[in-house]
């Protein structure tokens, strides 16, 4: 009876901390970051997106997406730089969007501060991105030349372009983290129609399967991750 019980709540609440889903309000805060946005919407992070602290940003990410707390901590430190107020010790969601702290040129679904409002999804840019995505499953090696895609987009159109040292530092990361959080760190790969999904409604698939990672991310993962796909960047060839 109780292993029947137990089974009865793990199926019914799949990931830990995992809310219902819903759609931003008017008065809510957004921003650059598909996965913050995301877990706002799922209620993890403040609904509102706002005044999010440190505490409420390591449980978030370690609750739903099993990330180790030092690393969640490592993360929160870069994102209260995007807050302006001094000596802040919470940011919102459109902190982040502060062009060239975090923020970037060539994001993998927002237009480039040039063309306008970084913080929603943007359809065209997006779909450049999954282009390069030539298989039901994901590989580092398709996020890398979606990556270098968009930067050599970017530096196509944009007569502003930039892209910092952190930015390109945050522009591998994000692929990597998108890959082995989505999908599978011990393989590095990830299923392509739960990353649409996800990118393309900032909503966790779990109805299409998805759960929350049995092994946690952590430092070395995201520091390992970075080092091969960057690795892999530089024997790409340019298109």
């Amino acid at each position: 009876m109780k292993i029947n019980i137990l089974a009865a709540v793990v199926t019914a609440t799949p990931v830990l901390g995992l809310g219902e889903w819903s759609s931003p309000g008017p008065y809510d805060a957004r921003g650059p970051c598909p996965m913050l946005n995301t877990l706002a919407n799922h209620g993890a992070l403040p609904r509102d997106g706002k005044d999010i602290s440190r505490n409420v940003t390591m449980n978030a990410l370690a609750d739903v997406l099993n990330f180790e707390r030092d690393l969640s901590s490592f993360l929160f430190d870069f994102a209260i730089t995007t807050n302006p107020k001094p000596n802040a010790t919470t940011f919102s969601l459109n902190d982040l969007a502060n062009h060239n702290v975090l923020e970037h040129d060539a994001s993998l679904s927002r237009p480039d501060a040039h063309f306008g409002n970084t913080i929603w999804f943007n359809q065209t840019v997006f779909d450049e991105t999954k282009s390069y995505w030539t298989d039901e499953t994901v590989t580092f090696e398709m996020a890398a030349a979606a990556m270098l895609a968009r930067q050599k987009s970017s530096n196509l159109t944009n007569p502003e372009f930039s892209l910092s040292e952190l930015g390109s530092a945050f522009s591998v990361g994000e692929s990597v983290a998108y890959v082995v959080v989505i999908g599978d760190k011990q393989t590095r790969t990830a299923n392509r129609t739960w990353l649409e999904f996800w990118f393309e409604h900032e909503r966790l698939p779990t109805h299409l399967g998805w759960r929350r990672p049995e092994l946690p991310f952590t430092s070395d993962d995201l520091s390992g991750g970075m080092e091969l796909l960057g690795n892999i960047t530089r024997q790409t060839p340019s298109a």
